[in-house]
């Protein structure tokens, strides 16, 4: 099982990124004590070479980590025909206990490698790369997530026995499980587009009010997260019934099968990466009075914002066309 390409191509990723991220966190500790850039010394001169490669080395993992995310799951849902009982990415991932936890922490670390990577590209901006302590200290707090993340991912492989008659969408997302997934289906379909509608609205508003006014960045990184949530549990209880045009199939793995036109991945590719963008804005809103940020930084977060809202639109927009083209009439 785990000689399989996709799996072998994963766990490579998650060792290279957790070798990288002690390696990486050690030079860390260093930066965060001894970082001076007033010091014309021969260390300082060796420090600063060494944050151009450790930089570019851990950024080069991260974007690895960004593919991983999207290849876990492909292959999660790839993978269901080997399993008694599993019909999509769900049953693959119910087959141990290691699954579930290892999506989630798959998709903690999507996240903070967007927030490193803006962080990173924001520090390079500046002549005197004014974020180098910041970045360096997030890097160090990624780390024990990437740690968690690869020994988590390697269980979840390594456990996969062939022989389990594992659960798929149709027993999880019943009210006889008390979960989130069951609390999240359990919105009505009306109340779950109100409120995506609503907090598409604050993100709206909140980001135009950040255009116009140069602040507020971080109420629009709340906002986008307002979103995100809203936005998978819309999925949950509404918009998967649209797309299976069935009243009682909520699945949000099962809108990524070829049978539906892979339509999952043009409401979950946006929305992510929407949601990323935003709260990269947020996370740079402290640094704005940078001096040697003070030209370039409102402009990365300008476009970093407008990037934000242009994702979560086309969220907004493909999922109008699954209710347009729909043949289930849930209202009226």
């Amino acid at each position: 099982m785990i000689f399989q390409t996709p799996i072998m191509a994963l766990l490579l990723v998650a060792g290279l990124a957790a070798l990288t991220a002690l390696w990486a966190g050690g030079f860390a500790v260093t930066v965060l004590r001894r970082w001076d850039l007033t010091d014309m010394g021969a260390r300082q001169l060796r420090m600063e070479r060494m944050t151009e490669l450790v930089s570019t080395l851990f950024a080069a993992v991260m974007l690895a980590e960004l593919a991983a995310l999207l290849l876990f799951v492909f292959n999660a849902d790839r993978m269901s025909s080997l399993f008694v009982g599993a019909m999509c990415a769900v049953g693959t991932l119910n087959v141990n206990d290691y699954g579930f936890p290892a999506l989630y922490l798959k998709i903690g670390v999507f996240f903070a490698a967007v927030i490193w990577l803006i962080l990173d590209r924001a520090d390079r901006l500046g002549r005197d790369y004014p974020l180098t302590r910041v970045k360096y200290a997030a890097l160090l707090a990624i780390t024990p997530l990437i740690l968690a993340d690869g020994a988590v991912e390697l269980s979840y492989f390594l456990d996969m026995q062939t022989d389990v008659i594992t659960s798929c969408c149709s027993k999880l997302f019943t009210p006889n499980n008390p979960n989130l997934a069951n609390q999240m289906a359990g919105v009505g379909e009306a109340q779950a587009l109100w409120l995506l509608g609503l907090t598409a609205l604050i993100a709206l508003a909140t980001g135009i009010a950040a255009l116009i006014r140069k602040r507020g960045y971080g109420l629009y990184a709340l906002a986008s997260a307002l979103v995100f949530g809203m936005g998978l549990t819309a999925i949950v209880a509404t918009i998967s019934l649209y797309i299976y045009e069935n009243p009682n199939h909520h699945c949000p793995f099962c809108i990524l099968k070829p049978e539906y036109g892979y339509v999952g991945y043009a409401l979950y590719v946006p929305l992510f990466l929407a949601t990323a963008a935003g709260l990269g804005a947020g996370a740079l809103s402290p640094f704005q009075k940078r001096a040697s940020l003070a030209g370039p930084l409102p402009g990365l977060m300008r476009r970093l914002l407008i990037w934000s809202m242009a994702g979560f639109a086309s969220f907004g927009i493909v999922c109008l066309i699954v209710i347009w083209r729909s043949h289930l009439i849930l209202f009226g």
